[in-house]
């Protein structure tokens, strides 16, 4: 069955969205994070609006979820926000995270964010193509940045510019 979608993540989603959430970490490429953070942790750092999950089959079971992140407290970065995009293992190559991230961008730009942005591992090529095919850029390069199992890693930046908020 194809996942439908809701707008809105809640609280009582978390166990899934933790169980996916670890999923990432394990994988080594989604991201630095090495433990998933209690709900209130997660919830104090994210948006409370633009928080997506994706679920499926009759239990409507969450696959997949999309939040964001303020980039900054400053109000001059206020339409700037940060992507997370995660999905479960079983069904990673599926189209759940294309689909996340498309809702993801409608819900940002109805908030009024001119700006996503998201940094990825290089070696995280299903993300990367999930985000170009969003509308997302390379627009550089940040090396060794951070270190992950005694390695240093680099991050690319991927940015998107709303066709819709502040083209004015």
């Amino acid at each position: 069955m194809k996942p439908h979608f809701t707008t809105h993540l809640r609280p009582e989603d978390w166990h899934a969205v933790a169980e996916i959430y670890r999923e990432g970490i394990a994988a080594w490429h989604a991201t630095f994070q090495t433990t998933v953070p209690s709900w209130d942790e997660w919830d104090r750092g994210h948006r409370s609006d633009c928080r997506i999950v994706a679920r499926t089959g009759e239990e409507n079971d969450v696959v997949g979820w999309a939040a964001l992140t303020p980039v900054s407290g400053r109000c001059v970065y206020a339409g700037v926000a940060e992507v997370s995009v995660y999905v479960a293992a079983a069904v990673r190559g599926n189209g759940v995270g294309t689909k996340l991230l498309r809702a993801l961008i409608a819900e940002s730009e109805a908030a009024g964010l001119w700006t996503l942005q998201a940094g990825i591992f290089p070696e995280n090529v299903a993300s990367l193509a999930v985000h170009a095919g969003c509308g997302f850029r390379v627009v550089g390069r940040r090396e060794k940045i951070g270190r992950m199992n005694n390695r240093w890693r680099d991050v690319l930046l991927l940015e998107r510019r709303s066709p819709i908020v502040g083209s004015e």
